[in-house]
C-alpha cells in the first residue's frame, strides 16, 4: 500500500513538473513560500526570540519570495539577524525567479541544459513560450540563448548588487557603525535591485532622505531591476560584442527592448510630472519642500510606484488625485521577466499601439517597422482582464472584511498585486482574514497573470473546426 501511494505521488510530481512549466512555476513558488514561512516561524528568527504568529510569518514569506515589500510587522525591529538573512536570501531567489534559479542549479549539476530545462527557463523569461507554441524570431531571447540569459541573470544580480552596496556604503557608514554598515548596505542593495522595498534598519529609508547620492543610487538600482533580465541580456550582449551590433544604435535593438525602455521612460517622466503638479501644494508631501527637493522626490516616487516600494513621503497623505496616479503606475509595473510586478510595460505598450492602429483603421499593429502578431495582442488583453479582475475581487473582499475607506483598500491591493510594497498604512492594521486575501493577491501578482492563464489553459484541447461567424454589437 505504501509503495503504491509513493508511486502515485511520484507520478503526480512528474506530471506537475514536466507537463506544464506554468504549473511548475506555481508549485515552486508555493514551496519556497512554505519553506520561508517555516524559517521565519522559528524563535531564532525574531528579535525577542518568540515564535512569530503563523499569519505574520506567512505574509512576510509571501512578500519576500514575491519581492513585494508589504509587511504586517515592523520590519526594522521585529526580525533578528537570522530572520533578516532569511529575508535577504528569499528576495534574491524571488527576484531571479524560481524557474531561473532551478535551471541555473541544473546547469551547475549537469554542466549542460536539456531541452525541457531550456523550455522552462524560456517560459520564465517569456510566458508565451509556455503555451503559445513557436514564437516570433523578434523575441528578446531565443531558445538557444536561454543558457546565456541564465548566466546574465546570475552575473548581473551579483554584480549589480555588489556595486550598489559599495556605492551606498559611505552613506550608510555615516549613519551607522562600520560593522552594522556592512550588514545594512547589502540589504538595501538587494531590496533595491529586486524591487522589494523592505527597509530592515530602524527608521527606514527616511534616515537617508536628504542624502541625494544614496537616494540616486537606490533609484537607479530599482530602475535597472525593473526593466527585466531579457533587456539587460540584450543590452549587455550589444555592449560586450561591439562587432555584432552597436550599443548606442537603438535601431539594432529588438522590439521588446525598444518598447520596454521607451514605455518605462515615458512612465517615469510622466509619473514624476503628474506627482509634481498634483502634490506641489500638499503640506504633507511636497508642499513643504524647496522646488529642487520636490522635483527629485517626485522622480523618486514615480520610480518607486512602478515597483520599487521605498517611500519617503507618507503615501496615506497623498491627495486623492495623487493616490490615483500612484495606483495606475503600480498597476502597470515594470518590464517583463523583471523583478517588478504589475501587468508590465510591454502589455501597456501593445494595448496602446492596438488602440492607435484601430483608430487609424490599420489591419495590423505596426511599430518600428515590425508587426505585432494577434496572439500577442490577445495575451495583452487577457493580462489586463486578469489583473483588473484580481484587483477588483480582492478590493471588494478586503473592503467587506475591514469596512475601511475604499481608496485605502484599493491602493494597498494594487500595491500587493503589482508587488510594489507601498502602503497607505492599512496593511499593518489588517485582521488575519484580510492578510490571507492580500497574500493570495501578492502570489497571483508575482506568479503572473499570463502564467496563471497558461496553467489553466494547459489542459485545453485543440479545436480542428471553426464555427460560423456572427458579430455582436460592441461599444
Amino acid at each position: 500500500m505504501m509503495r503504491r501511494t509513493t508511486r502515485a505521488g511520484w507520478r503526480w510530481f512528474r506530471f506537475i513538473t514536466t507537463h506544464s512549466p506554468s504549473r511548475f512555476a506555481i508549485t515552486v513558488f508555493a514551496a519556497l513560500v512554505l519553506v520561508t514561512t517555516a524559517l521565519l516561524s522559528l524563535p531564532i528568527a525574531s528579535a525577542d526570540r518568540k515564535v512569530t504568529p503563523l499569519t505574520d510569518a506567512l505574509f512576510t514569506a509571501m512578500s519576500t519570495i514575491c519581492v513585494t515589500g508589504l509587511s504586517s510587522v515592523d520590519m526594522g525591529t521585529h526580525w533578528s539577524h537570522f530572520g533578516q538573512a532569511v529575508i535577504y536570501v528569499g528576495v534574491n531567489i524571488g527576484g531571479m525567479g524560481a524557474l531561473t534559479l532551478a535551471s541555473m542549479l541544473g546547469m551547475v549539476v549537469s554542466k549542460r541544459m536539456g531541452l525541457r530545462a531550456k523550455l522552462m527557463a524560456a517560459g520564465d523569461s517569456n510566458p508565451l513560450r509556455a503555451h503559445g507554441g513557436s514564437v516570433n524570431e523578434s523575441q528578446a531571447v531565443r531558445l538557444g540563448e536561454v543558457g546565456q540569459l541564465l548566466r546574465t541573470v546570475a552575473i548581473s544580480t551579483v554584480l549589480i548588487e555588489a556595486v550598489v552596496g559599495l556605492l551606498i556604503y559611505p552613506s550608510v557608514l555615516a549613519k551607522y557603525g562600520w560593522l552594522e554598515a556592512l550588514w545594512v548596505s547589502p540589504m538595501y542593495a538587494a531590496m533595491a535591485f529586486t524591487n522589494t522595498g523592505f527597509t530592515l534598519n530602524d527608521g527606514g529609508i527616511a534616515v537617508f532622505q536628504n542624502d541625494y547620492a544614496f537616494m540616486t543610487v537606490i533609484m537607479l538600482a530599482v530602475i535597472v531591476g525593473s526593466v527585466g533580465f531579457p533587456v539587460i541580456f540584450a543590452l549587455s550582449r550589444h555592449l560586450f560584442h561591439p562587432k555584432k551590433a552597436h550599443f548606442f544604435r537603438p535601431s539594432t535593438w529588438s522590439l521588446h527592448v525598444k518598447l520596454t525602455l521607451i514605455t518605462s521612460g515615458l512612465l517615469l517622466v510622466g509619473g514624476a510630472a503628474a506627482f509634481l503638479v498634483l502634490e506641489y501644494d500638499n503640506p504633507h508631501t511636497f508642499g513643504s519642500m524647496h522646488f529642487g527637493d520636490s522635483l527629485f522626490q517626485a522622480l523618486f516616487l514615480s520610480a518607486m510606484t512602478r515597483s520599487g516600494g521605498f517611500a519617503v513621503v507618507d503615501m496615506g497623505e497623498l491627495y486623492g488625485s495623487g493616490t490615483v496616479v500612484g495606483s495606475m503606475l503600480m498597476f502597470v509595473g515594470g518590464g517583463s521577466a523583471s523583478t517588478a510586478g504589475g501587468i508590465k510595460v510591454t502589455t501597456l505598450a501593445v494595448l496602446a499601439l492596438a488602440v492607435w492602429s484601430e483608430a487609424q483603421g490599420r489591419q495590423s499593429v505596426q511599430v518600428f517597422g515590425r508587426r505585432i502578431p494577434s496572439d500577442v495582442q490577445r495575451v495583452a488583453v487577457a493580462v489586463l482582464a486578469w489583473g483588473a479582475t484580481i484587483v477588483a475581487l480582492s478590493t471588494v473582499v478586503i473592503a467587506q472584511i475591514t469596512h475601511a475607506p475604499i481608496a485605502q483598500v484599493m491602493f494597498d491591493v494594487i500595491s500587493a498585486f503589482g508587488t510594489v510594497g507601498l502602503t497607505s498604512g492599512l496593511t499593518e492594521t489588517l485582521p488575519d482574514s484580510a492578510l490571507w486575501v492580500m497574500a493570495v493577491t501578492i502570489f497571483m501578482g508575482r506568479v503572473g497573470t499570463v502564467t496563471l492563464a497558461a496553467a489553466v489553459a494547459a489542459t485545453s484541447k485543440s479545436q480542428l473546426y471553426a464555427l460560423p461567424v456572427e458579430r455582436p454589437i460592441v461599444g
